[in-house]
């Protein structure tokens, strides 16, 4: 089994020390999911929720998560994030409808962007849920997860 890094000899909860890892490009990319009713995804594509355009909001949500990942979850680090972008968009398929987010964020740096790629999803699909709370009440967020992470020798 594996040793957990992010405690000490005690048990205690601390932040690892990254200082001797390589500084290296990282990406993470990351999805989630949002079920929807067929009048919610209706008044999305028409632009007739409320609180405004959902997509865009959510999207922009996501970019504002990513970056503030460190102030969200305890133990990581503060990033130079070089570029996040999130997708939102509609999905019907069969048996499923509703909204797909995708982030994907981009560091050089010496530890991973995986956790700013899952928040900046997950934030994004929150954000859905409160523009539309008020017309759908059988929303469901689920499937958030990591679908890739890369690192490579940053050029110097």
């Amino acid at each position: 089994m594996n040793k957990l890094t992010h405690t000490d000899e005690e048990g205690r909860a601390r932040m690892v020390d990254v200082g001797h890892k390589e500084v290296q490009r990282r990406t993470a990319l990351a999805s989630g999911r949002i079920s929807l009713k067929g009048d919610t995804l209706s008044l999305i594509r028409d632009n007739q929720i409320r609180k405004g355009e959902v997509l865009s909001v959510a999207e922009i949500a996501g970019v504002q998560a990513a970056k503030q990942c460190a102030h969200l979850i305890p133990l990581c680090h503060p990033l130079q994030i070089t570029s996040v972008q999130v997708n939102a968009r509609l999905v019907e398929e069969e048996g499923w409808r509703g909204v797909e987010v995708r982030a994907q964020v981009k560091s050089v740096g010496q530890t991973g962007v995986e956790m700013e790629a899952l928040t900046a999803v997950s934030v994004a699909l929150l954000t859905v849920y409160d523009m539309c709370k008020a017309v759908d009440k059988e929303m469901v967020i689920g499937g958030v997860k990591l679908l890739e992470k890369t690192k490579e020798q940053a050029a110097g």
